[in-house]
């Protein structure tokens, strides 16, 4: 098949924003937090606007160093955002979760970009390095911020540590198992639908799928069992 990508116009793009607007008019008279939503909104459009402009700047430099810098700026970033669950604790759980990001995301992303994906670049090129780790690392953000908020409820109800950790890290895993039951039922995942969209054979875009599911499972669960490992069992307040 001939790869090709279509440009979405601007105006096509500001028409992708009328269910959001919807859903702020849901908000507003359900009395909920609607300038949460808008500010929300806010954000993820600038943010994804000025780090268009960023990565076309950091793809034409190909420097190594500055790569592995974005890398380690992404692992911080997430790792913050991950404990807002328990954010009270931020401060005291921080190097926990970068250490069990460490230990269980990065390992991960390693192996896939440098042995599972072939490739006739370095492996730790930007324009290829980037985008899986921000997929391997917001997983293990969300698995790790999942786990984080079910393991203090548990040790709070005075469950005991092992099984305050079976069960934060059950919960944690919720929406990747489910991800994996309904995929190809019931949804395309997005990069898989991405690829088909701009010409990709339906095969090779299955198997880069398989590649980005097992890698942000893998990476998401061991990062959340890391973290739970690293929880004091005497804690009774995360």
């Amino acid at each position: 098949m001939k790869s090709t990508v279509v440009e979405i116009p601007f105006l096509n793009l500001g028409l992708s924003f009328i269910p959001v607007f919807l859903l702020f008019i849901v908000f507003y008279f359900w009395d909920l937090k609607w300038k949460s939503l808008v500010y929300a909104t806010a954000r993820m459009l600038s943010q994804l606007l000025l780090i268009g402009y960023f990565l076309i700047f950091i793809f034409e430099l190909k420097n190594v160093f500055w790569t592995f810098l974005i890398v380690l700026t992404m692992l911080v970033i997430s790792a913050w955002i991950a404990l807002y669950s328990i954010h009270e604790q931020r401060t005291k759980k921080i190097m926990h979760c970068i250490l069990s990001m460490l230990l269980g995301a990065f390992p991960v992303l390693i192996l896939v970009t440098a042995v599972v994906i072939p490739s006739e670049f370095e492996w730790y090129r930007p324009s290829f390095l980037i985008p899986l780790t921000g997929m391997v690392f917001s997983n293990s953000m969300n698995t790790i911020g999942i786990a984080a908020e079910r393991f203090r409820t548990e040790v709070k109800n005075n469950e005991n540590y092992k099984e305050a950790r079976r069960s934060a890290l059950s919960a944690a895993l919720i929406p990747q198992i489910n991800s994996f039951f309904a995929v190809g039922l019931v949804a395309l995942p997005g990069m898989m639908t991405g690829q088909i969209l701009s010409g990709v054979d339906p095969l090779i875009a299955v198997r880069y799928q398989i590649v980005v599911m097992t890698m942000v499972m893998g990476g998401g669960g061991l990062s959340a069992a890391v973290f739970l490992t690293l929880s004091s069992p005497r804690e009774k307040t995360v």
